[in-house]
């Protein structure tokens, strides 16, 4: 393997670096997780792994602030962490146990929190991008200067809805981001493949919407531009696209073997891209923290990823009259 170049001067303080680290190396702990329980037979159904894309979702955290909202598809256990949702609940939710954030019913496409604003993990491809907008018009009815993050990916980023939703996003000057994770493959299918026109940000040219691609390999690049797209918003200016460059390391699904693709290229990727090593070597060469120092941060991040695990074990499943809470507004929140 050649030599890692010399990294670069960051332009923020040791302590931010220091979170941004610890916060990619908890979604990367928890993802590898709950690899591990789906293998055991713990986690049912499907689990969409977020390992690799780590940048995306703590960059643009990073620039966001208290109040924004955020919105995903169903690849969103580390969009959860980022946004501060309790590991515990998460993954007793991937477990189906009473404990997690939907009691267990929803699994990781039908996961909420209204407290941290975490408004889903949705499961159809695509459906998530309206909604987005939706939110982003109640924060403009209300006049309230929040911002919502619109997360979906490069297979989406083919659906009609999502052009439905840009026209009307620009032409009501709505304050929301655009996020495109291009991890390259959608479901199983090479952009290079499946889409003629691959530079997807600019596509939000011919409704007038302004935007950039991103590299979503380095959380420093992501959460620069997070904060021009989130400046853009907030100036009334309507909606910005981000294109985020990024990689997964494991297939579409847990049960998606990634034939598409050699186990070189994600290797390469690994050794000369991943997100995480690059915060690692900057810390280590700016002496901002000492190789144990990271040992004791990576220990630290293991227990609480150890122990989200155990209490989804222990957790009681659902009881049977759950299957009925939940599913209508019994009240209408009255607001001033």
């Amino acid at each position: 393997m050649p030599p890692k170049k010399a990294a670069a001067k960051p332009n923020v303080s040791a302590e931010e670096l220091l979170g941004h680290y610890r916060e990619m190396l908890l979604i990367r702990r928890f993802e590898e997780k709950a690899g591990q329980l789906y293998g055991m037979g713990l986690i049912g159904g499907f689990c969409h792994l977020y390992i690799g894309q780590e940048a995306v979702v703590v960059g643009l955290e990073a620039a966001a602030e208290e109040g924004d909202k955020r919105v995903t598809s169903y690849r969103d256990h580390g969009h959860m962490l980022a946004c501060g949702m309790d590991p515990k609940g998460i993954m007793a939710e991937l477990t189906g146990r009473e404990g997690g954030f939907s009691k267990g019913k929803g699994g990781s496409m039908h996961m909420f929190s209204k407290e941290k604003h975490f408004y889903g993990g949705h499961g159809i491809v695509a459906a998530q991008v309206p909604l987005g907008a939706g939110l982003a018009f109640a924060d403009k009815y209300k006049g309230n200067d929040r911002v919502t993050f619109t997360y979906f990916g490069d297979g989406a980023a083919n659906q009609g809805q999502v052009y439905e939703t840009y026209n009307i996003a620009q032409l009501w000057d709505l304050p929301v981001v655009f996020v495109i994770e291009n991890n390259g493959y959608a479901m199983g299918t090479s952009v290079v493949r499946s889409t003629k026109s691959p530079s997807l940000w600019e596509r939000g040219a011919a409704y007038g919407i302004k935007g950039e691609e991103v590299d979503g390999m380095s959380v420093l690049a992501v959460k620069e531009a997070g904060e021009r797209a989130v400046a853009h918003c907030r100036s009334g200016k309507g909606p910005y696209i981000l294109e985020v460059k990024t990689y997964r390391y494991r297939g579409h699904s847990m049960s998606d073997p990634a034939k598409y693709r050699t186990r070189d290229e994600v290797q390469k990727m690994r050794d000369e891209r991943d997100p995480i090593e690059q915060i690692r070597d900057m810390l280590l060469t700016g002496k901002h923290a000492t190789d144990d120092d990271l040992k004791a941060i990576d220990k630290e991040i293991k227990a609480i990823v150890n122990e989200a695990a155990e209490f989804s074990k222990e957790s009681p499943e659902p009881a049977l009259d759950e299957l009925w809470t939940d599913i209508y507004a019994t009240e209408i929140p009255q607001e001033a």
